[in-house]
């Protein structure tokens, strides 16, 4: 296949089942606050969403909007207004470009799913498991809307995961809940708890199995794919409907494998993503790689929804662990380690590196562990400068001009 020829996208036909399970999704929740149906909590996305559905909360994700504002290419437009409230343009760009939505009352929902704006919260719930500017992020929406906000403070550079980190983290869970149960005037029910967390487990498992059969040579689906299958994991973990989507898609990927169908024909190199999508260019470089017959099979910004420690008979500690075992939490020998042994597991050629100008919390690149790794494992990689959302940081000559450095090095070894 010529390299200037845009090659095939396969579609995933479970597309459409996603697109609709997302649809539902937000109509309720737009339904519950237009009509008090509901209450509805905010909660940043790997944050404690398994004990406010216990609480019968539906759960909106500000950092899925955030992804829905880059994908759409809005973000660049809206950053500015949150800039000119002083929110520094060095900040996470979900957070600016959300924030910079509201000023301006503009929201992809409103193509999407005909809603004239985000659900207004009853409570907003953080977990700073991911980053700081989570909380700065949801204490500009409490001034706003007057609404209680709570959260919990993950330590960071964790190692080994002690019993004094278990401890002190279990405790802030619990600290939540009197607000939670002031909030909706309902004590909290622990087997409910438990049915979600069940639920949220069995998601867990789900997506897992759809990541790991990309596995297989060829693989049957690309990083690219995953970003956009990942949605019912990140906002309807806890709930049944999740859990059946991703039977839905195993399936389909299962007999993709039996079938031999690829997701990128021919494939010949096989690459790992570290980092943050670039939100606004999926399809430019699913393109790019697809024309070289390069499969990105496997990313760090996927894997970060696999909770297996919500399995344990304590849910408090259960919760505990699962967000703290995060690859975003750990240490940089963790991290080696962790990305070790993806590149054994998936026949990895290459690693991608994505220095996100706004999210330095999710590039891996900048303490020396892309050399380190470079010359433990003897693969070749690249750094590539860009940014999640905001796409002023993002140069397409330099960026296209790297990623074919980097596929005809390989070319050069074979």
């Amino acid at each position: 296949m010529s390299e200037d020829k845009k090659p095939v996208i396969k579609k995933i036909q479970s597309t459409g089942p996603m697109r609709a399970l997302m649809g539902e999704y937000f109509m309720e929740l737009d339904e519950a606050a237009k009509t008090g149906s509901a209450k509805v909590a905010w909660c940043t996305s790997v944050g404690p969403a398994e004990l406010l559905r216990a609480f019968g909360f539906l759960v909106y994700f500000p950092e899925n909007h955030g992804a829905l504002l880059g994908s759409s290419r809005l973000a660049s437009d809206l950053i500015p207004a949150a800039n000119a409230l002083g929110y520094s343009p060095d900040i996470c760009s979900y957070l600016t470009s959300d924030v910079g939505s509201y000023l301006k009352k503009q929201t992809p929902l409103s193509r999407a799913f005909g809603m004239e704006t985000v659900p207004k919260p009853d409570v907003l719930a953080y977990n700073t498991n991911q980053c700081r500017d989570v909380q700065d992020w949801f204490s500009f929406y409490q001034r706003e809307f007057d609404v209680p906000l709570v959260g919990v403070d993950t330590m960071r550079n964790v190692g080994d995961i002690t019993k004094d980190h278990l401890d002190g983290l279990v405790g802030q869970y619990k600290a939540l809940v009197p607000v939670l149960e002031e909030v909706t005037g309902t004590r909290l029910d622990l087997d409910r708890l438990r049915e979600v967390i069940r639920s949220s487990y069995q998601c867990t498992l789900g997506w897992k199995k759809v990541l790991r059969i990309a596995e297989q040579a060829p693989s049957p689906i690309t990083f690219f794919d995953g970003t956009i299958h990942m949605g019912p994991a990140v906002v309807l973990r806890g709930d049944d409907r999740a859990v059946a989507y991703y039977e839905t898609l195993s399936a389909e990927l299962e007999a993709r494998v039996a079938d031999g169908v690829a997701a990128v024909e021919d494939e010949k190199w096989r690459f790992y993503w570290d980092g943050m999508p670039v939100w606004g260019k999926l399809r430019d470089h699913a393109e790019f790689f697809g024309a070289r017959k390069a499969c990105v099979v496997a990313s760090t910004y996927c894997n970060s929804w696999i909770f297996e420690d919500l399995a344990h008979d304590d849910p408090f500690e259960g919760m505990a662990r699962a967000y703290t075992e995060l690859f975003i939490v750990r240490n940089e020998e963790f991290k080696e380690r962790y990305l070790t042994n993806m590149v054994r597991d998936y026949g990895i050629n290459g690693l991608v590196y994505h220095d996100s100008k706004t999210c330095p919390n999710n590039a891996n690149n900048r303490y020396g562990m892309p050399q380190r790794l470079a010359r433990k494992l003897g693969l070749p990689y690249v750094v590539f400068q860009g940014d999640l959302n905001d796409l002023r940081m993002y140069s397409e000559e330099q960026t296209r001009t790297q990623f074919e450095a980097l596929v005809e090095q390989l070319h050069e070894q074979a």
